[in-house]
């Protein structure tokens, strides 16, 4: 299980392994603020708390919002791990089927590796639609692909607990993290 870890100004950083929160906290370089009662450290004389959302004593400075790279985790978590064609999730699909990455318009015809051009697909539905255009193969997109927003982005992927879910919408409030759901939920 791992920990949270929130900037001085209660901003949500990033999961952290919680060996290294505990280390934060005995260089009180973090301060505790959720454990695990059930769990702790343990050492020869002393019992540690298990962190689960950690805040640092002093703000760190983070680059802002720069455009993230296409990744096949990002773009299946943009798209609700989801086909964009056939609408399956990817809990529905046959054994020998996958999601992939699909190019709207084909690198064959140009298009390029960039967001507003990238869709998740099924093999299955990916095959079908070969190096066509996806109304020269008889599918349709039910939205028009974009870059996601960076919290969602960063976050839609993150295994969170309930209560670490509470910091991350207070920040960002909730209409920032729509997919944002606790970790026993993930696909």
């Amino acid at each position: 299980m791992s920990c949270l870890a929130l900037n001085a100004s209660y901003e949500p950083l990033m999961i952290v392994p919680a060996r290294r929160a505990v280390r934060l906290v005995l260089e009180h370089k973090a301060e505790v603020l959720e454990e695990d009662a059930a769990r702790a450290f343990r050492s020869v004389r002393s019992r540690y708390p298990f962190p689960v959302v950690i805040r640092l004593v002093r703000y760190v400075h983070v680059p802002r919002r720069f455009r993230r790279q296409v990744t096949n985790t990002f773009l299946f978590a943009r798209d609700d791990y989801a086909c964009q064609y056939c609408g399956r999730h990817k809990r529905q699909l046959r054994d020998r089927e996958s999601l992939t990455r699909d190019h709207v318009v084909p690198l064959s015809r140009g298009g390029g590796n960039e967001w507003a051009n990238v869709v998740t697909a099924c093999s299955t539905c990916n095959h079908r639609k070969g190096s066509r255009l996806p109304r020269e193969a008889g599918l349709r997109l039910p939205r028009t692909p974009g870059e996601p927003n960076h919290v969602r982005l960063v976050w839609a992927v993150r295994r969170v607990t309930p209560v670490q879910a509470k910091y991350i919408r207070f920040f960002f409030g909730e209409d920032a993290v729509p997919l944002l759901r606790p970790a026993a939920d993930r696909p």
